[in-house]
């Protein structure tokens, strides 16, 4: 299934706002999930976390109608990078047991949404390749 830049950034968007609210406010819930205990060093990231998950939900939902650019590739490729990264980094913490199985759910996510912004940036160089 391929997804327009414009469909994949408006989920993207509504995703980063319902973590930003998660994160900002029930931090112990998605710790929970993933078999990791609640601290005050926890819940101070978290709330940080919140803030910028709320900032990458800004950005790709005024960026959603942007033509083909590189300020829009930029975005894109710095998401690709942070979901694929965070993919690998939640994928060891659960090999090394620092997270429960909980953070796959994550590191699914993570790699599903940086395969989107791939496969929307592949048919986006297609597109300008067939117009010219």
């Amino acid at each position: 299934m391929q997804l327009s830049f414009r469909t994949l950034s408006g989920i993207t968007a509504s995703l980063c706002c319902v973590l930003a609210l998660v994160w900002g406010f029930f931090p112990e819930l998605l710790l929970a999930i993933w078999s990791i205990e609640y601290s005050d060093g926890a819940g101070f990231v978290a709330r940080r976390s919140a803030m910028l998950f709320a900032a990458l939900g800004v950005m790709f939902f005024l960026v959603r109608n942007a033509p083909p650019s590189s300020t829009r590739s930029a975005l894109s490729n710095g998401f690709m990078l942070g979901c694929f990264g965070l993919a690998v980094l939640g994928f060891g913490e659960w090999l090394n047991g620092h997270a429960g199985p909980g953070i796959l759910l994550a590191v699914l996510v993570e790699f599903a949404l940086g395969l989107g912004f791939v496969q929307a940036r592949r048919v986006t160089v297609e597109l300008s390749e067939t117009v010219r």
